[in-house]
């Protein structure tokens, strides 16, 4: 392939902010792909796709320009012809080109073959990292059975299958206490059994009354188990000494925030147990306790205050 006639010095680009601007929506669609939330990922590719035109277009602005072609000159009609043998040459001297060099063309395949095989790896890679936090992760309901089975102002230890498909590994506990009724409807204290401070089971500070344990089925069949506790005064973890009061708020030891807590809803008399969140510090106790619910966050980390900013943004619950 011939060299291209006219100036072939290579030329600078001349300074732009569109490559700025592609920047900033790469980034948005990273910042979305993080927090999991579509409309920052759509926002971003957006940005992309808009500055990247904007800068190709600038990038090639001098091959589009019109090519300014000489007019052909032509002498005096009335001229005499000259001869043959006078003159410069009619056409001019056409010197064979550069051929496109054999180490440009190994070099571009080599590059293209990479970028493919690696595409090939890494897509599904990154298709399994990053999807399944835009799918449902939500916890299934759980179905814990009729209310009565949780008497008032005392606490149950209720063992269940968060997710049955997953079987016994999704199994979880949690310490439910019946607060009454708060404007007509039932109140009720779900707390989270796993410790804040590295997730360790936390144990209640009471006396468990084995011998009136209820294994039960819910309505879909799964497995639930109920153990009434008697004179609890808070919790406790076994492994680093980390203690609560009975609404969850640190006492001592290492944790940095309240237990977390489940979401629940009442179906015909029936205790549904939804989604966990995560707490700060509780105010007041049982059916007037004032709780902020932030998304679930692992062991050891803030959710509120100066700290919480230190810490990895929590991708967003997907709803079911």
């Amino acid at each position: 392939m011939a060299a291209p006639s006219g100036d072939s010095q290579p030329h600078s680009p001349r300074p732009s902010l569109w490559p700025v601007g592609f920047a900033v929506g790469i980034a948005c669609g990273l910042v979305g792909l993080i927090i999991h939330s579509w409309w920052v990922v759509a926002a971003g590719g957006a940005i992309t796709v808009v500055f990247g035109a904007l800068w190709a277009r600038d990038a090639t602005r001098e091959y589009r320009e019109p090519v300014h072609v000489e007019p052909e000159e032509r002498g005096d009609p009335g001229a005499e012809p000259l001869p043959a043998q006078a003159g410069g040459p009619a056409l001019p001297v056409i010197e064979p080109g550069e051929t496109y060099p054999r180490d440009k063309f190994l070099e571009v395949s080599t590059l293209g073959l990479g970028a493919a095989i690696g595409a090939i790896v890494t897509v599904p890679i990154v298709g399994f990292a990053v999807v399944p936090g835009f799918v449902d992760q939500k916890q299934k309901k759980v179905d814990l059975g009729p209310i009565t089975n949780f008497p008032e102002n005392e606490f149950v230890i209720a063992t269940f299958l968060a997710n049955p498909e997953e079987g016994e590994v999704s199994r979880r506990t949690a310490y439910i206490r019946n607060n009454g009724l708060l404007n007509g409807q039932p109140s009720l204290t779900i707390i989270s059994n796993r410790c804040v401070h590295l997730g360790c089971p936390v144990q209640p500070n009471g006396l468990i009354q084995d011998r009136q344990t209820k294994n039960l089925r819910t309505t879909a069949g799964e497995p639930v188990t109920l153990i009434p506790v008697q004179g609890v005064v808070g919790f406790g973890c076994p492994c680093h000494g980390g203690q609560y009061n009975t609404e969850g708020n640190r006492t001592a030891g290492p944790p940095v925030r309240s237990l977390d807590r489940y979401e629940y809803a009442i179906d015909h008399g029936r205790l549904i147990l939804l989604s966990s969140f995560s707490v700060g510090t509780v105010v007041n106790t049982g059916k007037d306790a004032k709780i902020k619910k932030y998304p679930e966050t692992g062991p050891g980390e803030h959710v509120d205050g100066g700290e919480a900013w230190l810490y990895p943004i929590q991708p967003s619950q997907v709803s079911s």
